[in-house]
């Protein structure tokens, strides 16, 4: 065998979302880009901002000797502190850049994280559906998936969670907007889970730490707003990239941010930088560490998403798909026509239609569309869509 069994395993088991646009570009190929409709990655389409590319311009034309040399493994001090201040604007709280880890992304701040709270055999509860990598973060790092199912209309359900901890939970993982919903979390159902957090951690004698994952935050649909999670519970650790608020995928920068208020933030974020060190990010890329630095007030153009957004569930909902509107992000998470929602998803792909599969996410008998897609490409779905959704209900 030419590889671990384990990992084996997990590539048996790996994320639809690429499976999907694996297919994607297979499809592509054959029938040519313009006739096939790829929901399946949530990958922006729009381009970064002119001012985004007027300052990625200015940081890389900068002459000053060592600019591409290591710095220390949490990030560029001034960095760090203009992050701490967006943060402290946002929260009321006294945040520095002391309190602040620049990651390679989300994704890498979520590994940091978890190895650096996991002991082998700690329990990570998360709310199903889920972002498919959480599984595998928390395998990373020997811990123990513990899920918890989403309430009505995928709101986060605290008496669901409670349900699922126990003395060996570490942390509750919440992503909001969410992924695969677009659902934002409340402020009265945030502060129910902080208050459940709080008592439970106490009763077991040992922090559960709230690990909040929000690339979505900025992007936001009139009527909706994002609640600051530091409000909520103490031990309180926020992760976040600029991936999708600056269109910025691909340069893989984030940050992972600790509470003030929590216990003994100083020596978690020590924690925290060196696991970013001897996970192997290192440090986080140091050019886009002082774009971002200097864009913590940049708001995305919401233009195209809330079109595309209206267009498809005004369209969904005239066919007769369920769904509910997503308040955030760029994602609709309908329910499936057929009960089972892979076979749904293989009626779709003979329209040349590809979105992922609900179970994918935890949560099968639903479907995601990421419409991080020109509009056109809504458009002209939209037939697809009415077909198979005809042939399932024959």
């Amino acid at each position: 065998m030419p590889v671990a069994r384990r990992i084996e395993t997990m590539m048996a088991r790996s994320s639809w979302i690429r499976k999907m646009f694996d297919e994607g570009a297979r499809l592509k190929a054959l029938h040519g880009a313009d006739k096939v409709f790829d929901f399946s990655l949530g990958n922006p389409v729009e381009e970064p901002s002119e001012r985004v590319a007027a300052v990625i311009r200015e940081v890389a034309a900068d002459p000053t000797p060592g600019g591409h040399r290591y710095m220390p493994n949490a990030g560029y001090p001034a960095v760090r502190e203009a992050v701490a201040q967006a943060l402290a604007a946002r929260s009321g709280l006294p945040f520095t850049g002391a309190h602040v880890v620049m990651t390679v992304g989300a994704g890498g701040g979520l590994n940091v994280v978890l190895k650096a709270l996991l002991d082998p055999g700690d329990e990570v509860a998360i709310v199903a559906p889920y972002f498919a990598e959480y599984l595998f973060y928390i395998d990373n790092h020997g811990g123990a998936p513990k899920i918890a199912q989403a309430g009505d209309r995928f709101q986060v359900d605290p008496a669901e969670i409670e349900r699922v901890l126990s003395p060996k939970t570490r942390a509750l993982i919440l992503n909001s907007p969410n992924n695969p919903t677009g659902v934002v979390y409340t402020n009265e159902a945030l502060a129910a889970v902080g208050a459940l957090l709080a008592a439970k951690g106490a009763e077991y004698g040992r922090p559960i730490w709230l690990i909040m994952d929000e690339p979505y935050r900025k992007l936001l649909y009139p009527g909706f707003e994002c609640p600051d999670p530091f409000g909520f519970h103490d031990h309180t650790i926020l992760v976040t990239s600029h991936s999708k608020d600056l269109n910025l995928p691909g340069e893989r920068i984030g940050y992972a941010a600790v509470s003030p208020k929590g216990l003994n933030p100083a020596k978690v974020v020590e924690a925290l930088t060196l696991t970013n060190r001897i996970l192997g990010f290192v440090n986080a890329p140091a050019l886009m560490q002082k774009v971002a630095a200097r864009l913590q007030d940049e708001q995305p153009d919401m233009t195209g998403y809330r079109r595309n957004r209206d267009l498809l569930v005004n369209g969904l909902t005239e066919i007769g798909y369920e769904l509910t509107p997503p308040g955030g992000g760029f994602y609709l998470f309908p329910r499936s026509p057929l009960d089972d929602d892979i076979a749904f998803v293989d009626l779709l792909k003979k329209r040349n239609v590809l979105v992922v599969p609900g179970t994918g996410f935890g949560w099968p008998g639903a479907f995601r569309i990421s419409f991080a897609v020109e509009t056109e490409t809504c458009e002209k779905a939209l037939p697809g869509f009415r077909a198979a959704f005809e042939e399932a209900r024959k």
